[in-house]
């Protein structure tokens, strides 16, 4: 049995339909919003499965006293750039984000936040202890 390219194609145009999909001319923004929110789950063949959100939560930000924060310097992967990480830091991004503002303005250096670790441009460690002491966290090593 043959079936011709128009036959065909309405076939699945109201298939679609029917289940409420949007048509063959794309998806709207909200369709396409809600499946970026699948966390990663492209199809289920479990018929109760519900493609809720992953909610991450932020993090509360520990005392100054109780952070543990790690210095390290690093040249691999970064085209033979020196930096100084900042690694261990507990709390918002909010927060970091501030932390490191005022690490770069301290040191006068450039830096960012990425992957919750700090980064500031040049090996800066001894004055980094330094600065981190006065501010009040104790545990930096």
């Amino acid at each position: 049995m043959k079936m011709n390219k128009k036959m065909a194609g309405t076939d699945w145009k109201s298939t679609l339909a029917a289940l409420g999909e949007a048509s063959d001319t794309g998806t709207t923004g909200k369709k396409d919003v809600d499946r970026k929110k699948r966390a990663g789950v492209v199809y289920s063949t479990n018929p109760d499965f519900d493609y809720s959100e992953v909610a991450q939560e932020e993090s509360h930000t520990l005392p100054k006293n109780q952070q543990k924060l790690r210095l390290n310097m690093e040249r691999a992967g970064r085209g033979g750039k020196t930096v100084t990480l900042v690694k261990g830091f507990v709390g918002s991004e909010e927060d970091m984000s501030a932390l490191c503002k005022q690490l770069k303005q301290k040191c006068g250096v450039g830096g960012a936040v990425k992957d919750r670790e700090i980064i500031i441009q040049g090996d800066c460690r001894q004055r980094l202890v330094e600065i981190l002491r006065k501010e009040g966290y104790t545990q930096t090593k």
